[in-house]
Parts: structure tokens; sequence; C-alpha cells
């Protein structure tokens, strides 16, 4: 059983594959309490694997999102295998204090301040600006590097520190932008 806030379809719309059709499995729980997280931890019902697959059938997108709250403290790699087996392309946004079980095709990891990372695998770094040394982050073993405004209110400084450090990309929250879920 895992405890789910949500699964909903939607956009992506933050980071790499932003405007790209995804079924969201939205994990309650987190080990880590950041103010600006959009997740009511409190909320949430327990689920199987298969109620949940039915749930994503019901979706046409092939990409699913696993988020959270934090959804490394609730997958497993069987849980992985069957997203996989119903053809599923399976992504995950993570704050990277956990290891993540095998066979996950896209991580996004969204590091926060203060915490020790566990993860020597990930596709993206996603991190949510609010002044922080970004310089830290530079050297994660990652392809791709996405700045974002904390919860769309600080996008000026947001692309400051962006022209100052080529490196990385914007990333807006799109869905939020144009009302989405």
């Amino acid at each position: 059983m895992r405890k789910i806030n949500e699964i909903f379809y939607s956009l992506q719309g933050e980071g790499y594959h932003t405007g790209t059709p995804a079924v969201f499995i939205r994990f309650s729980g987190c080990n880590l309490k950041c103010g600006f997280c959009d997740t009511r931890h409190e909320d949430g019902r327990m689920m199987g694997d298969e109620e949940i697959l039915d749930e994503v059938g019901k979706y046409p997108a092939r990409m699913v999102i696993l988020t959270g709250g934090e959804p490394s403290l609730w997958i497993d790699e069987p849980f992985i295998d069957l997203l996989h087996k119903a053809g599923k392309y399976v992504c995950i946004e993570t704050n990277g204090t956990h290891f993540l079980p095998t066979g996950i095709d896209w991580v996004t990891c969204s590091p926060k301040q203060g915490t020790k990372l566990v993860l020597t695998r990930m596709n993206e770094v996603k991190v949510v600006y609010e002044g922080q040394n970004i310089d830290v982050y530079e050297s994660l073993p990652a392809e791709h590097f996405f700045l974002q405004p904390c919860s769309c209110s600080n996008t000026r400084e947001v692309v400051d520190c962006v022209m100052r450090h080529p490196k990385w990309r914007l990333s807006l929250q799109t869905h939020k932008l144009i009302n989405i879920e």
C-alpha cells in the first residue's frame, strides 16, 4: 500500500519536460517540510498497486511523474516494473535524500539547502531559488540545470541569477501561470 495524495492528468509545468502531457502520481508525506511545498501531506489515502495502475490507465499519456511530497519514501522496484509493464515512461521528482529503486527513466533532483544528497544518477537538477548559493549544486551528476522562482514570487531575481550562471536555465511553473493543475 502506498499513500497517495492525488492522481491527475495534466501538462508537466516545470523543468526539461515542460509542456508534455503526463499522469502525476502525487504521494503524501515527506522527510523535509519545505515552507513552499504545495502538497497537503495530511491528505491522502492508502492505495494498492493495481488500484494505482487502474487510475493511471484512465489517461492516454505515456509519461508518469512520481511526485509529492517525497515519492522515494513510497516506491520500490516492483512498482516501477509494474508501470513499465503498462508501457509507461517513469519520471520522478525527488529531493535526493533517499536512494531510488532501479529502472526509473528520468530523475529530477530538487535539492534543498542543508540536506545530504545520496543520488549518484540524475537527469536534471531543479532548484527552487530563495537566494541560496547555487554553486554548490553545479557539480551534481546531471545534464540539465534549472533554477525556478519560489511560487512565481521572485522571478526577476532568478533571471538575474541565471544570467550570472549560464550553466542554469530558467524554469517557470507554467502550470500556475496558465492556471492548470
